[in-house]
This record gives C-alpha cells, structure tokens and sequence, in this order.
C-alpha cells in the first residue's frame, strides 16, 4: 500500500487542524471588526459568509472541496479564510513535477490559505498558507509574509519575531533558511521590487519526524493567530488620508501581479481544477495601476 492509502490519521489530524486554526481567525477577525472605532466606524461591521466549494477529478468525478470563508467590511476590506481537502489524479505533465507523483500520479492534499486586504493603508496585508500533501511521498509546505503599504519598522519586527518563535520547533537554522527562502520566493523579477518584508516560507518539508513537522506548522499557525490581529488593533485606528489610499491601490497591483505569475498555490489550483473563486479569493477587491 502507498502513503496515500495508509495515511489516515494524518490525514484527519491534518485537517482538523487547519480548520480549527480557521475558525480562531475568523472569530477573532470579526471580533476586531466590532471594536473598530475609526474611520468607516459608521459602516456595519463585517461578519464572515462561509461557501462550500467542490473539486471534480478530469473524469468528472467528485475529489474533495473545502470552505471558502470570505468577510468584506469596514477594517477588513476583504479577507478570505479557505480551508479544503482535495484528492484525484494529477495531469501527466503536472505530475512530473511533484515529487512522488512520476511514480502514481493519485495525490491528498489539505491546506488553510488566508489573505487579508485592508481599509485603512497603514494596516498590512497579510498572508498565511500551510499544507499538508500526500502523494506516494508527503511533505508539509507554506509560510507567511507581511505586505505593508506604508511600511512600519515596529510590525516588521513583531511579524518576524513571531515567525522565528514558530520556527525554534525545529531548532537550529530553520528560521534563517526559511527567512531567507520567504525573501526569494515573493520577489518580482520583472518589477526587481519585493512584494513586502517577508516572513518565512517552506515547500517540501519531510525531516522523517512527522510529530515534529506537525508541530511546527501548528505553531505557524498559532503565531499567526497571535501576532497579526496586535497589529492590526495596533493601526486600524491611525487615520489616513486619500493620498495614502492612492499609494495602497497601486502597490496592490503587485500583489495581484505576483499572485497570477509566480504564486505556487495559484498555480496549483489552477492545475488540480479547483473552484476557481476559492482559488482567486486572494485578488483585492480594489486595485490601481497608474
């Protein structure tokens, strides 16, 4: 039998998780909406609409799905907080391309993805991913990084502190290397720009311990959890000017711009025929290009 055959309990706990982690997020999110007390403190707050989402295989047949939890209101603009579980075969030329799938190309694959696009310029944008695959090998990937519009020396600082106490579950390098990766992987070589001030990024991550890889990406979980809505709470109520909303909207284009070309997630869902809107919640709901 395979790894995706006997993983069952991995599986499971793997899921479960993710999607406890999406519930704590979204609670909290829509927490932080009711205390808003700034400008567009006059809009309703934002509550989150959650959407089953479906996978169908090349044949047709149903492969898994997942919850699209999407919250438009006044301190978020949009954040989305998705949670699937998806399963099948891969293509033949995307199977080349993971490991373990030249040899069957069946995969498993769980995975949380929140973005966050802000009202108010001086709160960052945000990303977080984390996953678990399964094909005749398996491995945990994903990360998450701050996106600023108006950069803040003091968030910086307070993001990658909490990413580094994520990472001393593996000890040693771990969160320079994946530091280091993080600032690779979200830069755009045609703009020769970085998309933000990073965070931390992994793919591919199998130490042979899986208690202990499991381990570490709960605690990215749970650092982003805790960190990210401080600063939030720390800036929605700095008030901002149309200027300053101006600059936002167009450094959200490269956002948009890294997500089409670059993104592996993207490309991913693309790829294995996820829901399309699942895949694409990660588009703001506003954007410029001068």
């Amino acid at each position: 039998m395979t790894a995706i055959e006997i993983d069952t309990d991995r599986k499971r706990r793997t899921r479960e998780c993710f999607e406890a982690l999406r519930d704590k997020l979204c609670a909290t999110f829509e927490e932080i909406e009711q205390e808003h007390c700034g400008q567009l403190s006059e809009r309703p707050a934002g509550k989150f609409v959650r959407t089953p989402t479906k996978r169908f295989d090349e044949d047709g047949r149903e492969a898994g799905g997942g919850v699209m939890s999407v919250m438009k209101g006044r301190v978020f603009e949009k954040v989305g907080v998705n949670v699937s579980t998806v399963d099948g075969t891969l293509g033949a030329d995307f199977a080349k391309t993971v490991p373990g799938a030249e040899k069957d190309p069946r995969f498993w694959a769980t995975s949380i993805s929140v973005i966050a696009h802000m009202q108010n310029p001086h709160v960052p944008a945000v990303h977080l991913n984390t996953r678990y695959m399964i094909t005749t090998e398996s491995w945990f990937g994903g990360g998450a990084d701050l996106t600023p519009m108006m950069p803040n020396a003091e968030d910086a600082s307070d993001f990658h502190a909490a990413m580094q106490r994520a990472c001393a579950v593996l000890g040693g390098d771990t969160y320079a290397r994946y530091k280091k990766w993080c600032d690779e992987y979200f830069y755009l070589p045609h703009r020769k720009e970085q998309r933000g001030v990073g965070g931390i990024f992994f793919d591919r991550h199998n130490s042979g311990d899986f208690e202990r890889d499991f381990a570490f990406v709960r605690e990215v979980g749970l650092a982003f959890a805790e960190v990210y809505p401080q600063i939030v709470r720390r800036r929605m109520g700095q008030p901002w000017t149309e200027t300053e909303r101006d600059h936002q909207l167009v450094r959200r284009g490269r956002y948009v711009e890294f997500n089409l070309l670059w993104d592996r997630g993207t490309l991913f869902g693309l790829k294995t025929g996820h829901n399309i809107d699942a895949i694409l919640v990660s588009m703001p709901p506003e954007v410029r290009w001068p």
